[in-house]
């Protein structure tokens, strides 16, 4: 199971106004822990006043850079964010958990593909470690990029992208659309919403040409993509998604506002493998999820955002019978499989086996 190691902060570029690009190193026993996989994210924690925060954010180098760098945009009101971008500083050390993530595709080298990707804001930063690993160890492939913003001034990695443009001439190309901006080209600004999307489709991007689309930003931009996507023939195999916030409400559907009394009262038999440990204890039936029933009985639970999102606190039904809330982060047959994000999840039955070590 993963655990946190010390990082060491080697740079702090700021990227935009509200965002930092932050270079890590790990120490040299734990290298190859953090052995990335392009698109994959780091888990951080840090103590606020007391209390212990967990974010993760999406390592934007890509894998043949030789750093571990991740960009962090400001969240109003966000107590990690806002102290990454106006106090983290070369030789700080910083807890992370090792590389996690399954937003990227096998690399081939002698593949000769066609990418599509959609990034909305901070989106860009997994996205950016694709298409830089991408076009680096798949040379017969293209990739082309979609990036949505509010305006220039917002758009995180602009020199870096034109970079990449000019070292990969007719194998990368950006397509920038732009909220509040009006740009020479109509169809390039205002909302990447259904329309504008018909338009990119018929008189930009063949959706016929494309093998792989990866899109990462908002919900509703990226359930509007995905939509698109397939009314114009891409399977659900060809599409990688990933949603760059972990305060994301989700698609949850309507619990029960209460409960009576004797469902209150109700509690089932958890039994949790964790590190090779198994622990067996009561937990309430209603109100509370696994991974909170395990941590109030002191485990030391993988978690980071709590919101279906991220993936950290996967595990595996061994027994017995749960529900989801929200699920933002498994793949349908990893689902079928029994995998299963225990911050949304709720015993249905009397007694329910989990293990974090499948």
């Amino acid at each position: 199971m993963a655990r946190f190691h010390p990082l060491t902060v080697t740079d702090i570029r700021h990227e935009t106004r509200d965002a930092v690009v932050v270079t890590l190193k790990p120490r040299e026993e734990d290298r190859a822990a953090f052995d990335f996989t392009q698109g994959q994210y780091l888990t951080f924690r840090r103590d606020f006043e007391g209390e212990e925060l967990r974010r993760s954010y999406s390592i934007c180098a890509g894998k043949d850079e030789g750093v571990l760098r991740v960009g962090i945009k400001r969240v109003d009101g966000g107590a990690f964010s806002n102290w990454a971008n106006g106090n983290l500083a070369p030789g700080d050390v910083i807890e992370a958990m090792p590389p996690m993530g399954r937003f990227y595709m096998d690399i081939d080298p002698a593949a000769e593909k066609q990418y599509l990707g959609f990034a909305g804001g901070s989106g860009i930063t997994p996205l950016l470690s694709i298409i830089k690993t991408v076009l680096a160890r798949e040379p017969k492939s293209q990739f082309t990029l979609v990036y949505a913003n509010r305006q220039i001034n917002s758009i995180m990695f602009r020199e870096e992208l034109e970079d990449l443009k000019n070292t990969y001439l007719g194998r990368f190309s950006v397509l920038h659309v732009l909220e509040s901006e009006v740009q020479e080209i109509d169809l390039f600004t205002g909302r990447l919403d259904e329309n504008k999307l018909s338009a990119l489709f018929s008189t930009w991007i063949d959706p016929k040409s494309i093998d792989a689309a990866f899109i990462c930003g908002p919900e509703p931009m990226m359930l509007t993509i995905v939509a698109s996507l397939k009314a114009h023939g891409l399977k659900d195999e060809q599409i990688k998604f990933e949603l760059f916030a972990s305060g994301q409400p989700g698609r949850a559907k309507n619990r029960v506002a209460s409960v009576s009394a004797e469902e209150a009262a109700a509690v089932v038999e958890a039994t949790i493998t964790l590190d090779g440990t198994t622990r067996t204890f009561k937990m309430p039936k209603h109100g509370v999820s696994i991974l909170e029933a395990a941590i109030a009985q002191s485990m030391d639970a993988p978690f980071s955002c709590k919101a279906g999102v991220c993936s950290t606190c996967r595990a595996k039904v061994l027994e017995g019978e749960v529900e989801m809330d929200t699920n933002h982060a498994l793949e349908d047959y990893e689902v079928e499989a029994g995998y299963v994000l225990t911050c949304q999840c709720h015993p249905l039955t009397e007694k329910v086996v989990l293990s974090y070590d499948e």
